[in-house]
C-alpha cells in the first residue's frame, strides 16, 4: 500500500503518521524531541524515527514509504529545504530535507510549523473550499499563514505571515524581535496569562483561567480579556486590509475558549472594518494535528503533478 511519512516537530515532542493515497492515517506515533540533549541529538532523534517509520510501513503494509514531509519551527527555508534557525531547538542552518532524503532514500518536504498547519486547515479544515484564508494560531507567540488557491504563500524569504509582529501599541511593550508594541505582546496566550496574572494576584494564572473568569463575569477578568481582543482586532483588520481574505481561521489555545473569544472578536473586528469586506471568523478544525496532517499533504504533494488532484485527508 502506497503510503507517506508526516512528521510535525515541536519544541518538546514530535507527532509522526503514515497517511495512505486515499488519505486515511494509518498509524500515528509520538515520541520526545530531547532538546535537553542539545540541537545534534534532535536531528538524530528526528532521523532515528523517520527510519522507524519507514520500517514500520516495510513491515505492514509491504512497501517503504514513498515520500515524507516535515515541519519544523523557527526559520524555515523551504525551497532549500533548510531549518534556518529555531530558538527553542538551538538550530541554525540544519540540512534537514538532504539529511532526511538520505537516511530514507525517498523525496523530502520541509516546511514552517504554522504555515504547513495552515496548508491543512486551508485544504482539509476549517477553509477547505475557501479560495484566500489566513490562518493564525493564538499560542506562546503569534504567527500566520496565508492561503492562496490551495497552496501556503512563503514570501521572497521565508517570512510571510508573521502577523504577531504587526506593531499595534506603537512604543509599548518591549518584544524579543527587536520592536515594541507587537501583536503577540499582547495578544498571545502567553500575554493574556501573564496581563491575567498580574490582575488576580495568582502567579500560577493563566489563559485558560482568565476566559473562566471572563465567562463568569468578573470585571477584572473581562478588561483583561478585551484588552486582548482589541489588540488582536487591530492586528487582523491590518492584516485583512493587505490581504482580503474570505476566512479568517484563529487557532492555537487561546482558541480554546470558544465564544468567550469568537463573539466579541468579531464584533471588534466589524466595528473596525470600513471599506474592507468582513471575512468569515472561525474556529480551527484540526487542533494539534494540524502540522503532521499538513506534513502528510507536503509528502503527497512530492508524488502529485497538481496540488488540485490530492486526495483528502481523513481526520
Amino acid at each position: 500500500m502506497r503510503h507517506v511519512i508526516a512528521l510535525d516537530v515541536g519544541g518538546t515532542g514530535m507527532k509522526a503518521a503514515l497517511v495512505g493515497d486515499d488519505g486515511a492515517l494509518l498509524h500515528r506515533a509520538r515520541r520526545a524531541t530531547g532538546r535537553e540533549r542539545g540541537p545534534d541529538a534532535v536531528v538524530a532523534a528526528i532521523l532515528d524515527f523517520a527510519a522507524e517509520l519507514r520500517a514500520y510501513g516495510v513491515e505492514h503494509y509491504g512497501e517503504a514509504a514513498a515520500a515524507a514531509g516535515i515541519a519544523v519551527p523557527g526559520i524555515v527555508d523551504e525551497r532549500r529545504g533548510v531549518a534556518a534557525y529555531a530558538a527553542n531547538l538551538g538550530w541554525r542552518d540544519v540540512p534537514l530535507r538532504a539529511l532526511l532524503a538520505e537516511r530514507l532514500g525517498v523525496p523530502v518536504a520541509l516546511g514552517h510549523d504554522v504555515r504547513t498547519g495552515g496548508l491543512a486547515e486551508g485544504r482539509i479544515g476549517a477553509g477547505r473550499g475557501t479560495d484566500r484564508f489566513l490562518f493564525v494560531p493564538l499560542g506562546t507567540g503569534i504567527a500566520g499563514a496565508i492561503g492562496l488557491d490551495g497552496r501556503v504563500e512563503a514570501g521572497a524569504h521565508g517570512f510571510a505571515g508573521e502577523i504577531g509582529h504587526i506593531v499595534v501599541r506603537p512604543g509599548g511593550a518591549p518584544c524579543p524581535c527587536g520592536q515594541h508594541g507587537c501583536l503577540e505582546r499582547y495578544a498571545s496566550a502567553s500575554a493574556v496569562s501573564e496581563a491575567w496574572a498580574a490582575a488576580c494576584g495568582d502567579a500560577e494564572a493563566d489563559a485558560a483561567d482568565c476566559a473562566k473568569a471572563v465567562a463568569s463575569g468578573d470585571p477584572n477578568a473581562v478588561r483583561v480579556w478585551q484588552e486582548a481582543v482589541d489588540a488582536l482586532a487591530d492586528g487582523l483588520v491590518t492584516a485583512l486590509t493587505l490581504l482580503d481574505p474570505r476566512t479568517l481561521i484563529i487557532g492555537g489555545g487561546l482558541a480554546e475558549a470558544g465564544e468567550v473569544l469568537f463573539q466579541p472578536l468579531r464584533d471588534a473586528v466589524r466595528r473596525r472594518v470600513t471599506f474592507q469586506r468582513l471575512p468569515a471568523v472561525v474556529p480551527a478544525a484540526l487542533g494539534d494535528t494540524a502540522g503532521c496532517l499538513g506534513a502528510g499533504l507536503l509528502a503527497r504533494d512530492l508524488l502529485t503533478t497538481s496540488t488540485s488532484t490530492t486526495p483528502e485527508v481523513s481526520t
